[in-house]
């Protein structure tokens, strides 16, 4: 029977660069939160010789007509990463269905390469412990890892090591709205841009942690006051529209406004749903009608 998965995504509440690895990363501490805007992602076996190389053995399919089915796509990747490590000779076919932007700062694609890995395991009876699929995810990408859990977590090293956190239930009634204009931020651009922003590039260790405190404490003032992104600065100064929609949330009634990760999607968080959904309206009148936005219950 084939496996139907919600593939989600996540916002970073912080995203803290400490300075370049000699790896060529940057080190960073980050603040991870689930997002419940979802991808679907269904696997099942596929009728294939069991002969042959893995790649002929993952079949993937995809409706967003901008995203590659080869193996350069992150599901693929996932899928092929997979069969090699449970040494399982069948092959698999998958089928993507595209809900979230690309290039958008939200983890939509790490969020896919990890649902990838859980529900193969489930559809093959478990062959892979988590430590296994943890192995996996930190060779695809940062922020696979978290995907593999569904709490918000703290993210050290390049992202790939994870802290679950319990579910933050001072954010319980609030809702969020986010906003992707349809152009995507270059990550490896934006890492390259911070040599400009020393302070920036070599930030306070502690931030994640503490912002994490004041959400668990029910501090929400505090806390969306305390989002912070290192990235914020080189992307501004290029795209200073997101600039004015965080400003635009904050002014309409959110608590805290940020960029996600490299960008270029942006967030509000707001007491309530009703004053999102209001915002929202706003939003529109204020910046027209094209771009992906979406209003969110947490």
């Amino acid at each position: 029977m084939p496996i139907r998965r919600n593939s989600p995504c996540k916002v970073n509440f912080v995203l803290n660069l400490l300075g370049k690895r000699s790896d060529g990363y940057h080190e960073l501490e980050t603040l991870f939160f689930p997002v419940p805007l979802h991808d679907v992602l269904t696997v099942d076996r596929a009728a294939a010789a069991s002969s042959g190389a893995t790649a002929d053995k993952v079949l993937l399919t995809c409706d967003h007509p901008g995203l590659p089915c080869d193996g350069t796509n992150l599901v693929h990747k996932a899928a092929t990463a997979f069969l090699a490590a449970s040494g399982i000779p069948t092959a698999v076919s998958l089928n993507l269905e595209k809900r979230l932007p690309l290039a958008a700062g939200i983890g939509g694609g790490s969020a896919n390469a990890a649902v990838t890995l859980l529900a193969l395991n489930e559809l093959f009876d478990y062959p892979l412990a988590i430590a296994d699929l943890d192995r996996l995810a930190a060779g695809l990408g940062s922020d696979v890892n978290f995907f593999l859990q569904p709490n918000p977590a703290l993210a050290s090293g390049r992202g790939e090591r994870i802290e679950p956190l319990a579910p933050f239930s001072s954010l319980r009634g609030t809702a969020m709205l986010l906003f992707h204009p349809g152009f995507g931020v270059s990550t490896p651009w934006a890492f390259k841009e911070l040599a400009r922003f020393p302070e920036d590039l070599n930030g306070r260790p502690g931030r994640a942690r503490e912002v994490a405190q004041l959400f668990q404490s029910g501090d929400l003032t505090a806390a969306g006051n305390a989002l912070f992104n290192g990235l914020e600065n080189p992307v501004f100064e290029k795209y200073p529209i997101l600039k004015l929609y965080t400003g635009f949330m904050r002014r309409n009634g959110a608590f805290g406004a940020l960029m996600s990760g490299s960008g270029s999607t942006t967030f509000g968080l707001f007491p309530d749903l009703k004053t999102a959904r209001e915002a929202s309206v706003g939003f529109r009148k204020e910046f027209g009608t094209a771009g992906w936005l979406e209003v969110v219950a947490l």
